[in-house]
């Protein structure tokens, strides 16, 4: 659980005297029992923050999309971190067999990520413990739409950054859980399919 946080406070000390550069890009809930910069410990212009419901990253989300891009590209940020939280009011909504109106198409994305990890989570007799893992792979499936993305994978090959991490923030405990993304790992793995740039296939 600590690992997270003592990431954070070592990589903080080594990027202080940078005077308003934004390092971080971080993905987070709407909830406001999350607020960024004081779950991590950072000041005002270390992180640039985007939040929705859930912490998701649809990969036809325009306004997500743009963000990330505009934090790769131009910040050029060295870390994108995707930051759920258990007890997600949201991930809860997606679970729930009922029509919730606007909301639908939404949650669909978790129900998706529900799908795809089917076998894994109907294994989980334990409800609680389900929903925990549910919300947990929520963020395993942010990471890789980022990782999918033009913008990352070219950075990556040009820059060896940004390196997209995935955390879950217990609100009981005060304490974040680092999934511990396999970055490069999971990059090989979407190549085959998602590879933007043909000089990637290359390497």
């Amino acid at each position: 659980m600590w690992h997270a946080y003592l990431w954070l406070h070592c990589y903080r000390r080594n990027v202080r005297h940078r005077i308003r550069l934004t390092v971080i890009r971080y993905i987070g809930c709407s909830d406001s029992r999350v607020p960024a910069n004081e779950i991590m410990g950072l000041e005002a212009g270390e992180v640039f923050v985007h939040r929705n419901i859930a912490n998701l990253v649809p990969n036809v989300d325009l306004n997500v999309m743009f963000v990330i891009n505009y934090a790769v590209r131009h910040l050029q940020v060295k870390h994108i971190i995707v930051c759920g939280h258990y007890n997600c009011g949201g991930v809860k909504a997606a679970l729930t067999p009922a029509d919730l109106g606007l909301l639908n198409p939404w949650l669909r994305n978790i129900r998706d990520v529900y799908r795809l990890h089917e076998k894994e989570l109907d294994e989980i007799t334990d409800e609680g413990s389900r929903y925990n893992r549910l919300i947990e792979l929520n963020v395993v499936e942010s990471c890789r739409n980022i990782i999918k993305t033009a913008a990352v994978q070219q950075s990556y090959r040009d820059h060896q950054y940004p390196v997209v991490h995935g955390w879950v923030f217990d609100l009981r405990e005060g304490l974040i859980k680092d999934l511990k993304i396999d970055f490069e790992g999971v990059l090989e793995d979407v190549k085959k399919i998602y590879s933007l740039s043909s000089d990637l296939n290359r390497k």
